[in-house]
């Protein structure tokens, strides 16, 4: 197995994350350049880490001869040139959501990774956490049936670094921010080959003086007919909440990734001890989270992007990934302007899904439209005459007689 060597671009939270993940547990991949738009910031970063090299040239970050992978932990405007020298470096690539400010950025992102051939991963974590990953492993294996509906749910206080307030240097609010989280974790539950046909979408700039939106909610309609919902906020009080929900034919799931999982404690000592990202408060009632980096799915998801590299495979998220989520996000705003639903524009690969569908049950030429027992043991049929459209109730046997 290859020990890679790595270059961190980025010193904000999603670096620290990234480079705490792959320092953990004695891993063998290790970060040997970081790059830092402020030297001070590069600097302790480094001592913190034990990364042997820092530099505020991205340049010479990208180019050093001693890393073989690149880290995009950088803000969202500066992912397209990042990315663009790391191709050209012929070096792997993985960047961290969202791909792009909007998916024509997205698309020229991914013409360039494969136009040089080099290998590139989206770094989307909540598609890897614990639960999803054996959650989806079931839907695949036919667990819940037919998947009807998706619900995804973020929200938290807002975020730590001040370009995600700025909507131009974003792309967005808090629909890019946390959106992309929830869009492709339905994606992974309804079928990545499953198209995002049409949105929905209310936005709205409720508490916050910015242009950009701080609350969210969405309706995505698939091909096969299942819809997805996401719901993203930036006004959120109490930590942050991720929860997502999964309807299908023959079955339910219900995931809390972050609050109320298990792990409850009471404090009432004074200070400013950390608790758990987006947190608000460290004495009374807390939430911690025992292994933050494995709940939020880091581990699991940079496993896969190594594990890919060396097999020559693509990863579970990949930049046409990316791109998809981005012309998904292009709609929510269109949708929210017009008020209407907004078609998903996008050069589609992953092929046709047939619409849902399933062949009645049959009960004395009548279908079957449900089945109940009562109270007293009675079997109780809802019927539909196909002739007549006609709908009727019939008790057909007892239970155990």
């Amino acid at each position: 197995m290859q020990a890679h060597r790595i270059t961190m671009l980025g010193t904000g939270l999603i670096g620290e994350f990234y480079t705490m993940t792959l320092h953990g547990q004695r891993n063998r991949d290790a970060v040997s350049v970081v790059y830092s738009r402020s030297a001070e910031r590069g600097e302790a970063f480094a001592s913190r880490w034990s990364i042997p090299h820092h530099t505020t040239s991205l340049e010479e970050a990208i180019t050093h001869p001693e890393t073989d992978v690149v880290v995009v932990a950088l803000p969202n405007h500066l992912h397209e040139e990042a990315i663009a020298m790391v191709a050209a470096a012929g070096k792997a690539v993985l960047c961290t959501k969202p791909l792009g400010r909007n998916a024509e950025e997205a698309r020229r992102i991914l013409a360039t990774v494969e136009k040089a051939g080099v290998f590139a991963g989206y770094l989307e974590d909540l598609c890897y956490t614990p639960k999803t990953l054996k959650a989806v492993k079931s839907v695949q294996g036919g667990a819940i049936g037919d998947v009807l509906w998706v619900r995804s749910r973020e929200t938290h206080p807002g975020p730590h670094s001040a370009w995600f307030w700025d909507d131009t240097q974003a792309g967005g609010g808090a629909i890019i921010d946390l959106g992309c989280h929830c869009i492709e974790i339905i994606r992974n539950f309804v079928g990545k080959n499953n198209r995002p046909v049409e949105v929905m979408c209310w936005k709205d700039t409720l508490v916050h003086p910015i242009n950009a939106e701080d609350n969210a909610i969405a309706m995505i309609r698939f091909e096969s007919g299942a819809v997805g919902q996401f719901e993203v906020s930036w006004t959120f009080r109490g930590g942050m909440d991720l929860r997502d929900e999964v309807a299908g034919t023959h079955g339910t799931i219900w995931m809390n990734h972050f609050l109320r999982t298990g792990f409850e404690m009471f404090t009432a000592s004074e200070g400013n001890t950390y608790v758990a990202e987006k947190a608000e408060t460290s004495s009374g009632w807390l939430f911690p989270v025992g292994d933050e980096v494995a709940e939020l799915g880091y581990i699991d998801m940079f496993t896969d992007m190594f594990n890919a590299m060396e097999a020559g495979r693509a990863p579970m998220e990949t930049f046409y990934d990316g791109y998809v989520v981005n012309a998904v996000m292009d709609a929510c705003y269109r949708s929210a302007s017009m008020h209407a639903w907004a078609p998903v524009e996008m050069e589609w690969r992953n092929g046709h899904t047939p619409r849902i569908s399933a062949k009645p049950a049959m009960f004395e030429g009548h279908v079957i439209i449900k089945q109940e027992t009562l109270p007293d043991g009675r079997v109780k049929l809802i019927l539909k005459d196909p002739a007549t459209q006609a709908f009727s109730d019939q008790i057909v046997a007892t239970l155990g007689s």
